[in-house]
Parts: structure tokens; sequence; C-alpha cells
């Protein structure tokens, strides 16, 4: 493995304790270059999580809290008129960070949720006529609070699809937990971070996840994921040609993680749960339990 990389997983691991799995997976969601949706209860570290990582690989960070008053120009910025120069001057909203929190962000109306569309697919936004560049990387973690809280809004299936991952951190072991009673308050632990990558490697490592291989027998597999979901007796809809190229990267991004040039389907397997499950589960109900089903349905060798 990279040592670059190595060095940003025990970085994490040292903030989030007991996590490792779902570290891999954040780290994987950032190298595929795609966005991360964090669904679990309050206080289970999800912010921390962002916040650790932005910091540990050098990249600006940007919060937005969603509320349900929250309008797309909080999100995105807006003009405003400079009277000295007698014109109008754009004030950038916080989406113009290369790592975004959306913290909360299934409490905001539908309008501002579908705000971030554009930003999340496009890397890009269109204000007043003109289109703005996000930095880069762009990346975006959502986190969101389980539906049947009070005071949520769903997330749309064209929103939902835009995240390459969803993972959820979950309650800690006892040993983690009596370590975090224990030790230093995470915040203060994530404040004195320092960068052990810098935005260039970022850039270069995502790059270099398009030339992990996969060959053709690879390839016939995850098209039998994608037909089999596809053919589920209770689903309206299965995944979608988007969704079969973001298992590919996603795939590629944790192969190289562990050290390889090519890809597995071992590693197609470790990231299709994050992959699949918000994909399916509105159409079924229970998506990590379909993706577990069709895991063990679906031959690896046809």
């Amino acid at each position: 493995m990279d040592t670059r990389l190595t060095q940003v997983l025990d970085t994490l691991s040292g903030i989030l304790l007991g996590k490792n799995h779902e570290i891999r997976l954040s780290v994987t969601c950032l190298l595929a270059g795609g966005h991360l949706l964090i669904e679990d209860l309050p206080g289970m570290g999800k912010t921390t999580l962002s916040h650790a990582l932005a910091s540990s690989i050098g990249l600006s960070y940007g919060r937005i809290q969603f509320t349900n008053d929250l309008l797309p120009a909080d999100l995105l910025g807006y003009s405003l008129f400079n009277r000295q120069d007698n014109r109008m001057e754009f004030q950038q909203g916080p989406i113009f960070a290369q790592v975004v929190l959306a913290d909360e962000i299934n409490r905001a109306s539908p309008r501002t949720q579908s705000a971030l569309l554009e930003a999340m697919e496009e890397r890009q936004v269109s204000i007043d006529g003109a289109t703005r560049k996000l930095p880069e990387p762009f990346f975006v973690v959502a986190t969101q609070n389980p539906l049947e809280q009070g005071g949520t809004f769903p997330l749309p299936e064209s929103q939902l699809d835009r995240f390459l991952m969803r993972v959820s951190l979950g309650y800690p072991t006892a040993k983690a937990e009596r370590a975090l009673l224990e030790g230093e308050d995470r915040r203060q632990l994530t404040a004195k971070l320092k960068a052990v990558m810098t935005h260039a490697d970022v850039l270069q490592l995502q790059q270099q996840v398009q030339t992990i291989s996969a060959s053709g027998a690879l390839l016939d597999y995850i098209q039998r994921l994608l037909s089999a979901s596809r053919q589920l007796p209770d689903g309206r809809h299965g995944l979608s040609p988007r969704a079969g190229l973001g298992l590919l990267r996603a795939a590629r991004a944790w192969a190289m993680l562990h050290g390889r040039e090519h890809v597995l389907p071992d590693d197609v397997q470790a990231v299709f749960p994050a992959v699949a499950s918000h994909r399916l589960e509105q159409a079924n109900g229970g998506g990590s339990q379909v993706t577990r089903q069709l895991i063990d349905r679906v031959p690896v060798i046809g």
C-alpha cells in the first residue's frame, strides 16, 4: 500500500476508534472520486470522521448545517451589489470547499437538497446565469439521521444516486468506548491533526485508481450482480449503469488501498453493500439485506 494512504488510515483510526472498515470505505470513496453518505444516529462520530479526513489529507473544509429553512443561496452563494465599484460581486457559499460536510442533509427541504445535484455531478454550480467551477478535488460527505426521526425529509432517488457510497458507523465496541471515555476529547485531537498528504497527492491517487486493471471475468461478475438486482421480485428498479460504473471505480480504489494492481471479486464484494444498499432501499426496503442476498446468490464464476 502507498505509504501516504497508510498514514491517512492510521491517523483516522487514532481519532475514530474501532471503525477501521468504515474508515477504509470512506477513504475508498474519496479515491474513487465519489461522494459519501453517512447515515446514523446523532453522536456517532459522523462529523468527526469528515473533519478528520479533510485535515489529514490537507484539503479545505466547509460545513453546512442543513435545517428546514436553509435556502439554496445559503449553500451556493449569492450576488451582492458593490456600491464602490458599481457592480455585482459574487459571494461564494460554503459549497466552494474541497471537502464539504452537508450535516443532517435530510433536515432540509427537497428544494435545497436538489441544489446539491449539479455540484455533486458536474463539479460546478450555475448562479445568475454564470457557471462556476468548484475546487478540485471535490468531495461531499453528507450525514443523515434515520428517517423515523422527526423533522426529516427523505432524499429523492436522484439525490441518493449521486452518492457513491453509504456507510453507517454504529455504536463502538466496549473496548473502543472505554478508550474514548479515558482519552482526550476527539474535537481537540482533530484540531491538532497535521496533513499527511496534499491536494496534489489526492488528485494523483484518484488518477492512479483508473490504472488498476479489471479482467473480463471480473466485469462479467459485476454485470451479473447488476442484472440480478434488476430481477428482484419486490423491487421497482435495479441498479443503474451509473451504479455499475461506480461499483467498478470503488472496487478499483479498494484494491489500490490494499496494495493490489488488479481487482479481485473480493474487492467487489467488500464495497458492494456500501455502493448498492441506498440505491436498492427505496424500492425494496432493507437495502443492506438485499445486497447480502445478491452477494450470496450471484456466482463469482458464470
